[in-house]
C-alpha cells in the first residue's frame, strides 16, 4: 500500500452501522474522495480601517466512494455487498428486499493505508516496524447511494457526511499514523 515517498494504489476501508460489525469494502471500491470541512472565518471591517476576524464553525466532512457492488445491501457478515441497507433499512435474509424508509442510522467510516501486509481490515492493528495512516470518521450518515449504468457497468457513487463534533463537543474525526517506531492499535467496536 505504501512506498517510502507516498501511499499508492491500495487502501483498506470499512463502513460500520452503529452497534454493528465492520463491513469491509476495498474489493468493490475504485476511488475515495474526502472533502474535509472548512474551518473558515469571516472578516469584518471596522471604522478605523482595520479588520476583525470572526471564526465560523467547522463544516461537515463529506467522503465520496465510487463502488461496484453486486447486491442491494449486506445481509450478514463483514464484507460490504451493497449500500442501500446503510441508507434505508436492513434485511438479514436472502433475497434482499430493502424499502425506502425514514430510518437514519449512524455510521463510522475507516480508511487505512499501511505497508503491513498482515493487516487485512481497515480497523486492524499494525505490527512494529510497519508504517500506517488511518482516517476514522464517526457519528455521520450515508446520505446518498446513486447508481449509474452510463459506461456499461453498474457503478454507485456513495456519499457519507460527518459532523466534526458531536453534541457535547467530542471530535467525530480522527487521523492516526505511525512511522513504524510504534504499533497502531486496532479500533474498538462502534457502539452507542
Amino acid at each position: 500500500m505504501g512506498l517510502s515517498d507516498a501511499w499508492v494504489e491500495t487502501a483498506l476501508g470499512a463502513l460500520t452501522l452503529i452497534d454493528g460489525s465492520d463491513e469491509e469494502f476495498a474489493t468493490i471500491t475504485d476511488t475515495i474522495d474526502i472533502n474535509q470541512g472548512e474551518k473558515g472565518f469571516d472578516v469584518i471591517a471596522n471604522i478605523a480601517g482595520g479588520r476583525i476576524i470572526k471564526f465560523n464553525p467547522e463544516e461537515p466532512t463529506e467522503v465520496t466512494l465510487e463502488a461496484y457492488p453486486l447486491e442491494a445491501g449486506t445481509d450478514t457478515g463483514t464484507t460490504l455487498k451493497g449500500f442501500f441497507h446503510m441508507l434505508h433499512t436492513t434485511d438479514a435474509s436472502q433475497p434482499l428486499s430493502i424499502d425506502v424508509s425514514r430510518t437514519r442510522t449512524k455510521v463510522r467510516l475507516m480508511l487505512l493505508w499501511t505497508d503491513d501486509t498482515a493487516v487485512t481490515t481497515a480497523g486492524g492493528a499494525t505490527s512494529a516496524n510497519k508504517k500506517a495512516f488511518r482516517f476514522v470518521f464517526q457519528n455521520g450518515y450515508v446520505i446518498s447511494a446513486k447508481p449509474a449504468f452510463t459506461d456499461g457497468i453498474l457503478k454507485f457513487t456513495v456519499v457519507c457526511k460527518f459532523p466534526p463534533f458531536d453534541k457535547s463537543g467530542t471530535a467525530n474525526i480522527t487521523w492516526k499514523s505511525t512511522d513504524g517506531t510504534a504499533t497502531m492499535a486496532a479500533e474498538s467496536a462502534y457502539t452507542s
